[in-house]
């Protein structure tokens, strides 16, 4: 196992496995609370039933890709397999309490700003895709919710489906999540970029 993921939050310790036992548990719980068998959910996925196992054995560190797929296939956000439950009622949310992932294939880094559900249904995340970096996502399979990105630095650009947009610092682009989305790094630095995401 990769020692490149982790998650730091005040309620979870920054370790090696931390972060791989949290997705773990939470995938696990989100498909048992949804009445799906392993089978089933590789079906709705694309993934097989062996993956699906391992990396809710915490037996292997799952990319941005590969956890786009089960998330599309339970109908959750990314953030609801990589986060806890949010505190309710929290008005502040310090930085060393944002939970921080990294994807052991890409490089690619995303910050929880703000979680969705703690008394608003916004969500707020912070990436960092590394010069060169590419992430694909499937189409989802619950209920669509829209996204909008507003790049940092860098330069990005991204697939929704069969158009494509080409994005340089200050732009901002609207989309959902009711297409397959690539999102690639392009000239000769990394890139950061904010997504405010809402139903």
């Amino acid at each position: 196992m990769r020692n490149t993921s982790s998650i730091r939050s005040a309620r979870t310790p920054a370790t090696d496995s931390g972060i791989d036992t949290l997705i773990a548990a939470r995938l696990q719980a989100l498909r048992q609370a949804r009445g799906l068998s392993l089978t089933q959910l590789s079906d709705a996925s694309g993934v097989s039933k062996g993956m699906i196992s391992k990396v809710e054995r915490a037996e292997s560190s799952p990319t941005a890709t590969l956890l786009g797929k089960l998330a599309a296939g339970l109908g959750v956000s990314l953030a609801q397999l990589l986060t806890e439950d949010p505190s309710p009622g929290r008005m502040l949310r310090k930085r060393e309490e944002q939970e921080t992932w990294r994807d052991p294939d890409s490089g690619y880094r995303r910050r929880q700003v703000r979680e969705r559900g703690a008394g608003s249904d916004v969500e707020l995340v912070e990436i960092e895709l590394p010069r060169g970096a590419q992430v694909s996502y499937p189409r989802w399979g619950g209920k669509p919710y829209r996204q909008c990105l507003w790049l940092l630095a860098g330069a990005l650009r991204l697939e929704y489906g069969k158009d494509s947009f080409e994005l340089a610092p200050g732009d901002c682009l609207d989309f959902g999540v009711d297409r397959p989305l690539v999102f690639k790094a392009m000239g000769r630095t990394a890139c950061r970029y904010l997504l405010v995401m809402s139903p």
